[in-house]
């Protein structure tokens, strides 16, 4: 899994195994803030679901873990969130899963010049990450060891495939039913802008 630091890597390791008994997996962690700290932990299920309740599962199964290891000195929050729609790219099977799907991708290092790049996800091939890049008529294969950050990129087809992947129940049907009855537009969702309506 992509960690920024060796940190959150030791800290992956630390809670990996205790998620995976509760049937979880975690997509990313991060320690955010300076003045008080947050630590971030996204997460799923094997089949890509992630209810609120799920969060709260996950949170009283860590906590205990992180309680009795204490891996971080200072006062934090923990948070445990899902993915998310435009969700982060972390495992390197996260590229066959969401082949097809426009990503950005940042680098650690520079490759022709530029460090930032954006495409359409093809798949893997070996340790390499396949993507066809705007502006290229070849895919070009990346070595998954030379990423610094990835994600998918919002888009009309990312939302309806990732509301059609939710449970019932969940905020995002709530989001897909406004949708559907015309209280808000996905337009809205993928500039960024916050979702309001009716």
């Amino acid at each position: 899994m992509l960690t920024i630091t060796p940190f959150e890597q030791n800290l992956f390791e630390l809670l990996a195994p205790a998620a995976a008994d509760l049937g979880y997996e975690i997509v990313r962690i991060r320690m955010m803030g300076r003045e008080t700290a947050t630590l971030q932990i996204m997460a799923e299920r094997e089949d890509g679901s992630m209810t609120s309740g799920d969060c709260e599962k996950l949170s009283r199964g860590l906590s205990p873990i992180l309680d009795a290891h204490d891996p971080i000195s200072a006062e934090y929050h923990l948070e445990i969130s899902s993915p998310g729609i435009d969700r982060p790219l972390t495992r390197l099977k996260d590229f066959t899963r969401w082949a097809g799907y426009r990503a950005k991708i940042e680098l650690d290092r520079m490759v022709e010049g530029q460090k930032r790049f954006s495409g359409t996800l093809v798949g893997i091939e070996d340790d390499n990450i396949a993507i066809d890049l705007d502006n290229e008529s070849d895919t070009a294969l990346i070595p998954f060891a030379w990423l610094h950050n990835a994600k998918l990129v919002l888009t009309d087809e990312l939302i309806r495939e990732s509301l059609a992947r939710r449970s019932h129940g969940d905020e995002a049907d709530k989001i897909e039913n406004a949708i559907e009855a015309g209280k808000i537009e996905i337009e809205n969702i993928a500039n960024g802008d916050e979702i309001s309506g009716e």
